[in-house]
């Protein structure tokens, strides 16, 4: 009996989503392709019919939300609208925010693979330079275009965030840890805020001259 349409799509779905919760909460090398796939409910043998290896897996794994767009949906409580004028704000505070901190499974990969990635080879190293460099561009989309240095701004930005949160997992206090992501959620959304030309200040308004008017 033949599977039905959309069956391939859903199948590789249920494996990048096995493996990225797993990955997140265990890492890459102690996460076995038999144990993403038990995890998917799928036979160990069906996983080739998708993928080459777990590295090439693990490409797909790094994704997030600012290259998927079903991503913000995966974050309980936490709403990003890319296409919105402020969006480098909403991410900043999505980032940092206690829910991502504490959700591991579904969190930015970002945040939990980057030791991995320095161990890995190029592909996987290129995937996640694609997912950082997304996360980049979305930042600066809510900056003033005149500021010439808003790309490093936002390249800062989105090293604060991913940092902060890594620290903030680390830290045994749950006090500490919220402060920390306070501070880097505060730093990080004043190096966000979009920066107001001289030329677009609203200049005084001047009284108009009333020739009715004596004195």
């Amino acid at each position: 009996m033949p599977y039905p349409a959309g069956h391939r799509a859903v199948t590789r779905e249920k494996i990048v989503d096995s493996a990225r919760k797993l990955f997140n909460q265990h890492g890459f090398d102690s996460v076995s392709v038999r144990q993403i796939m038990a995890a998917a409910g799928l036979t160990h043998g069906g996983f080739y019919d998708y993928f080459r290896g777990k590295s090439d897996l693990y490409t797909e794994v790094l994704g997030c939300f600012f290259t998927d767009p079903n991503w913000k949906s995966r974050w309980e409580g936490i709403d990003v609208d890319p296409g919105a004028a402020d969006v480098g704000g909403q991410i900043v505070r999505a980032y940092l925010s206690r829910q991502h901190c504490d959700d591991i499974e579904n969190s930015c990969p970002m945040v939990a693979l980057p030791t991995d990635v320095r161990r890995s080879g190029k592909a996987v190293k290129g995937a996640f330079e694609t997912v950082f460099l997304a996360m980049v561009r979305m930042l600066e989309q809510s900056m003033d275009r005149a500021d010439r240095t808003r790309h490093h701004k936002a390249r800062a930005v989105a090293a604060l965030c991913i940092g902060g949160v890594v620290v903030a997992r680390a830290l045994r206090s749950e006090s500490e840890s919220d402060e920390l992501r306070e501070s880097c959620m505060q730093v990080a959304l004043e190096l966000a805020r979009p920066r107001v030309s001289r030329a677009r200040k609203a200049a005084p308004a001047r009284k108009s001259h009333d020739p009715r008017r004596t004195g």
